[in-house]
């Protein structure tokens, strides 16, 4: 990684648009400062398309989407896509109802399974507000220690379901798309985007493990100063870093796209 003061002003002036994570990236500790949401606003009124890609559920997305200045959010880790439409906003998932149906129904033998052999795994409280996934929570309000987060895990895969982990929470869904897919899909449904051309025009900013698919996949990727916590489960590290964490890490990756805008 390197540090974000090395990035050129020509490099972060080319980006058509932000993408970025939110729980220990634009949110710490689960809150967003004034300082992260004045940066949004500040990225908004430069010309930058600002989009949310988020583990958090669609419900999460139907709110920031109504107060947040973005274009969009990508929620449950790629799944579902939440914009604004008029005065409301509209959720899109792919598949049919029965294919939905099916996947929530092998999604509920999945928690079943888990609370009988991983009982100290506890559910996310936002659970209610998923179309597409289960959460566990392993470090929001209780942390589940390392070998039972492990454990969890390898019960999801022997299930077929794909999983993935934030700083926060792991998951698990029998959808096709992870972060980077469901971004780029959304990117090409709803601006009209060519894939190719997103991955070079558009950066990613995030912080942990289930932001892999994005660092691997974007040309140019921000982390703040905590991804460096869960560089181990990374593939691909991102290209930039911040020096402050969280929240504060995004202002300053925001301050530097917004003066190269400027200028």
């Amino acid at each position: 990684m390197t540090p974000l003061a090395r990035m050129s002003r020509a490099e972060a002036a080319r980006l058509d648009g932000l993408l970025f994570d939110l729980d220990d990236t634009l949110l710490s500790h689960g809150v967003l400062t004034r300082e992260a949401y004045g940066a949004l606003w500040d990225l908004h009124a430069s010309g930058l398309r600002l989009v949310a890609v988020t583990g958090r559920p669609s419900g999460w997305g139907e709110v920031v989407v109504r107060q947040w200045p973005i274009d969009g959010a990508v929620t449950e880790n790629g799944a579902a896509h939440v914009v604004r439409e008029g005065r409301g906003v509209a959720v899109s998932m792919e598949g049919d109802a029965e294919t939905r149906h099916s996947r929530r129904a092998r999604l509920d033998a999945l928690v079943h399974a888990a609370a009988r052999e991983v009982p100290s795994a506890i559910l996310a409280d936002d659970v209610h507000a998923r179309r597409s996934d289960v959460a566990w929570d392993i470090g929001e309000r209780v942390r589940l220690e390392e070998d039972e987060a492990l454990a969890l895990a390898r019960l999801v895969i022997s299930h077929g379901a794909r999983t993935t982990r934030s700083s926060v929470h792991l998951h698990a869904s029998f959808e096709a798309d992870d972060k980077a897919s469901g971004v780029v899909r959304f990117l090409r449904t709803r601006f009209g985007e060519d894939a190719g051309r997103a991955l070079g025009r558009y950066a990613f900013i995030g912080d942990s493990a289930n932001d892999s698919a994005c660092f691997a996949a974007f040309r140019t990727t921000f982390g703040v100063a905590n991804v460096r916590a869960h560089l181990g489960r990374l593939v691909v590290p991102p290209r930039w870093v911040a020096t402050e964490e969280r929240g504060a890490g995004f202002v300053e990756v925001a301050r530097v796209l917004v003066a190269a805008r400027q200028s």
